[in-house]
């Protein structure tokens, strides 16, 4: 499902306008996108946790030379689902 298929349907199921829904979702994913950036965790109960995750530098492979190459330490954004949400897909 894409963005414009999720705003019809809360649209759908909420009777707002499919555009009023589009922005309560940019709303949704800009205020996750700031906690991530100031390295907040954003938990939603029932549904799951976003979190940040930090990744060490370590050793890799270029697949087309086999050279060994040196990955960065980095930090990226994880999902982890609740309970609800869990049980809800099986």
């Amino acid at each position: 499902m894409r963005k414009p298929e999720l705003a019809a349907a809360i649209a759908d199921q909420t009777g707002m306008t499919r555009e009023k829904a589009s922005e309560v979702i940019t709303a949704f994913t800009d205020q996750i996108s700031a906690a991530a950036s100031r390295g907040e965790d954003v938990t939603l109960i029932g549904f799951g946790t976003f979190n940040i995750r930090k990744r060490e530098a370590r050793n890799g492979r270029n697949p087309q030379t086999g050279a060994t190459i040196q990955i960065p330490a980095s930090s990226t954004v994880g999902f982890k689902p609740g309970k609800a949400l869990k049980d809800q897909i099986g």
